[in-house]
């Protein structure tokens, strides 16, 4: 197995020197799972919950997350 380079001999994360390495196009999959009451969950997809668009909110996050990480 080949030694990863971003940990030490302790175990360790530390910084490594990336500038001299080529771009790389890479998928990254997230998974995640909410717990709500099934009454919650109605109120938001008919869009009726007091916080308002609940789903366009999230959406939005993600991607400002997505763009910043670039």
């Amino acid at each position: 197995m080949p030694k990863l380079t971003h940990f030490d001999s302790r175990g360790n994360a530390h910084m490594v020197d990336v500038s001299q390495k080529q771009n790389t196009d890479r998928i990254a999959v997230a998974k995640g799972w909410i717990s709500m009451l099934p009454e919650t969950l109605d109120l938001i997809t008919q869009g009726l919950a007091k916080k308002g668009d609940v789903l366009g909110v999230a959406r939005l996050a993600g991607i400002m997350a997505a763009k910043k990480n670039r």
